[in-house]
This record gives C-alpha cells, structure tokens and sequence, in this order.
C-alpha cells in the first residue's frame, strides 16, 4: 500500500501548479514632463531640478526650527499616525494566517462519552450490549495539498494587501508633515496680516484725531470726520475674522500633536522664520510612480486584485486534503497508552465542484472585473499625480509673480499714502484723499502678507505630490500603566 501511495502523492505534488496569472506591473505613461510647452517657467528664486530626488526631510529646507519641532512631535504623537499603524500590524498578521494554512494542521483531541446500543441493532440475533463507557485521546493531522495553488494566491493577496496598508502609512507620514506645515505657515499668515491690520488700524486713529483737530480748529468738517471713523471701523471689522483664523491653525496644530488645545499651544509663528527653498527637485515622471504612495497603494491593491482571480480560479478545479489520526481507545481511563489500544485512520479526501449554479463561473468573473476596474483607479490614480504636480509647478511659478506684483503695489500703496498725507497737512487736499490711500495701502500690505504665505504653502503643496521623503518613524512609545488596556 505504502509503495503505491507515496509515489502517487509525489507525482500530485510534482504535478501541482498555482493558477491564474502572475502580477505584472503596467508600464507608466510615456511622458518626460508634467506641463505642456505652454506652461510658465520656473521662477528666478526657485530653481527647478528635474530628475533629481528629495534628500531627506524635506520641512528641513524652510530652516525653522519651531516647523521642525512641532512635526517631530507630530510624527511621534498623532492619533492617525497611530491608527495607521495597528492597521498594518494587522494586515501582518493577516499574511501569517494566510501562511499558515498552507502547513500541516495538527490538533490534540480526547473523547469521554457513555454509550448504550439498542438491541434492534443486531438485527434478529437478538443480541444485547450492556451500557459502557469509552475513552480516547490522540493527535490528529490534516494538510491540504493546494494543487492549484488556491492557497498560495491567498498568501499573495494578503502580502499585497499589506503592502497597500504600508503604503497608506507612507502616505499618512507625508500627509500629517505638509498638514503640520500648511497650518503653522497659516498661523504665520494670520499673525502677519494682525500685525499688520494692527498697525492700518494704527494710521486710522490718527487719522480721526487730525480731522477732530481740524474741526477744533474750525477747518474741518462733520462729514470728514464721520468718514475717518467709518474707515477706522471697517478696518477694525477685519480684525474678528483673522483672529479666528490665528486660532483656528493653532488648534488644528494641537490636534495634529495629538493634544486637545487647551494642554498645548504651539510656536508663535512668523512669516519671517520661514526661508523659501532655493532648489525644488522634481521627479521624472516615470520615477514618480514608484515614490509617490497613493500610486503605489493604488499598485499593491491592483496585485492583490490579480490573486483574487487565482483564487477564485483555483476554486474551480479539484481540492484535496490528506487526514491522519492517531488514537489510544480504552474501556477504562486506566487502559489509555497501552500499545494494544492504538488505533489510526489515513485518508484523502477529493472535491470536485461539479454543479453548483454557476457560482464558482460567476466568482471568478468577479474576480476579473475586480481586476479590470483596479487597473481603472491605478491609471486613473497616476494620471491625477501627474495633473497635481502640474498645477503645483504652475503655482511656484504664478506665485513668484503675485509676490512680486503685491509687492510692488504695496510699495506704491505706502508712497501714495505718505504723499497723501503731507498734502493733507499741507493743506493740499482733504482728509478724503488721506482716507482712500488708506484703504488702498491696507489692501496692498494685507495682498502681500498673504501672497507670502501662499507661496510657501504652494512649495509645501509640491513636496508633497511629489511623494515627499522617506519619513523614519520614530519608535512607538509603550503604553503607560493606565492609559491603555489590552484586549
């Protein structure tokens, strides 16, 4: 028996085969650059290097300490952080599920039971077995053979399952780093426009003091008057609104550290800490597709999508699953582990799906539809990087050009006022012409604060379709006694 058995089950293994098709990655678009020829050039203080890789912390090059302080504490400290990474500790754990199946299944089983046969049992000898007990104990072994490799397309899957989880915690890494950026640049935007309403505020009272003292003097007029004071409210009405942007970033910093904002308040942020990066490397595109993590999350799911069809086309061919049992059976608990009680069982037992309504058909038409519309999102998923590093790279370029433009009429907002005001004293003009450069300078000096600051978010924003940098993570931090409870 044994030199029949072993040489057919050999040639079973040998024969064995994992169906369905093996993954292959698409090939990327065949494009070298992100914008048409159309597109503006990268600006003078700004150079763009196409091809080139982001070297290490890319936060680093704003040369802000405080930035780098508070996205330290991010990365150790956030709730999403850590959420993704239980989600790919247990997407590990899945892989080791998968991998177990795949080895031989040995359980340890012990029966006791009490019996009683009736006597129609033995038919017409009219034969009686007295009530009696019984007793076993032994291992029993099961292992499946996966011809078709069922199994093994189960471990692909959960492996490319935890290559998308990981993927997702890159992306979660530089999400949570242009977040921390975008929002202390946004409290620097705000406190600079303050700051700077603050002191169009300033200019205001003085402005409804010199018309009070003309009119005191018998030169002014109500009119006048009411319209310094209507300038000074509008101008003070500002004031609510971007206060509630200032507290608005630093609680949303607070939650991006992983505190409530009323336990921790971050830097006072300035416009002036901020350094704008003088080289901006650019992937090519055709390295972007292995860097940027939506894309590669997007690849690992399209990969575990084409093991999904091996699987379901594994269902369709024959199962088999080899059994073994050892046994000690005995009367009495006394008679266990006596060499004359043993007892074993070998079997293999085959399944061949013959009818079943067209499910197992149907499954795998699935699986293929599944894979058909994963392929879908992958290209779909690459060919929105491209448009997003697109729109970033003409933001670096049009922001350069708002920079300059507010500056210049800020300058000219401020000269226009300063000659505003000496023919208002010199009796030239009225306090009207004062009150409309004003407003003109107020707008101009609030323009600039704010192009500013967009500018730096718009090189934030490009690091991070870029893909970012590789982020190391810092090492979790161990519970501490009471503030978490194990499962």
């Amino acid at each position: 028996m044994k030199q029949i058995t072993l040489p057919f089950l050999s040639a079973l293994l040998l024969g064995s085969c994992t169906v369905g098709p093996d993954f292959q990655v698409p090939a990327p678009p065949q494009v070298a650059s992100y914008g048409d020829k159309n597109d503006a050039a990268a600006p003078e203080d700004q150079r763009i290097l196409l091809g080139q890789r982001i070297a290490g912390d890319w936060w680093s090059g704003f040369s802000s300490p405080a930035l780098d302080t508070v996205i330290r504490q991010a990365l150790s400290d956030n709730q999403d952080i850590e959420a993704a990474r239980q989600r790919m500790a247990e997407a590990e754990e899945q892989v080791n599920v998968a991998q177990g199946a795949l080895l031989p299944q040995v359980a340890l089983g012990g029966t006791a039971g009490y019996q009683k046969y009736g006597r129609s049992l033995f038919g017409p000898l009219n034969f009686s077995v007295p009530p009696f007990a019984y007793y076993s104990v032994g291992p029993t072994v099961s292992f499946p053979l996966d011809l078709f490799g069922g199994e093994k397309r189960k471990v692909e899957r959960q492996k490319a399952l935890l290559e998308y989880q990981g993927f997702q915690l890159d992306a979660a890494y530089q999400s949570l780093t242009a977040h921390v950026a975008a929002e202390a640049m946004a409290l620097a935007s705000a406190q600079a426009q303050i700051e700077t309403l603050n002191r169009i505020i300033a200019d205001d009272e003085r402005n409804v003091q010199l018309v009070q003292s003309a009119i005191d003097a018998g030169s002014g007029t109500r009119v006048q008057l009411v319209t310094a004071q209507s300038q000074l409210a509008e101008d003070r009405a500002l004031l609510p609104d971007l206060n509630q942007q200032r507290a608005v970033a630093r609680h949303a910093l607070s939650i991006l550290v992983g505190k409530a904002p009323a336990e921790w308040s971050p830097p006072e942020f300035e416009l002036a800490d901020f350094t704008l990066p003088s080289e901006l490397p650019v992937s090519l595109p055709s390295e972007l597709v292995r860097r940027r993590p939506d894309i590669r999350a997007a690849e690992a799911q399209l990969h575990a999508a084409s093991a999904g069809i091996g699987i379901a086309t594994a269902n369709l061919y024959p199962n088999i699953n080899l059994t073994a049992n050892a046994t000690q059976q005995a009367l009495v608990p006394g008679e266990l582990f006596n060499s004359i009680n043993n007892a074993y069982a070998l079997a293999a037992n085959l399944t061949q799906p013959i009818f079943n309504g067209g499910k197992l058909s149907a499954e795998r038409r699935a699986a293929v539809d599944n894979y058909k519309a994963s392929l879908a999102v992958y290209r779909q998923t690459i060919l929105t990087a491209f448009g997003d590093i697109a729109d970033r790279l003409q933001a670096i370029s049009n922001g350069a050009e708002r920079v300059r433009a507010q500056q210049a009429a800020a300058d000219t907002a401020s000269q226009s006022l300063d000659l505003a005001r000496r023919s208002y004293e010199a009796g030239n003009s009225g306090i009207l012409d004062v009150i409309d450069a004003e407003r003109r300078n107020a707008q101009a000096q609030l323009g600039l604060a704010r192009a500013k600051a967009q500018r730096l978010m718009d090189t934030v924003q490009l690091y991070l379709a870029l893909g970012g940098s590789p982020v190391t993570p810092p090492p979790a931090a161990p519970p501490q006694d009471g503030n978490a409870a194990s499962p």
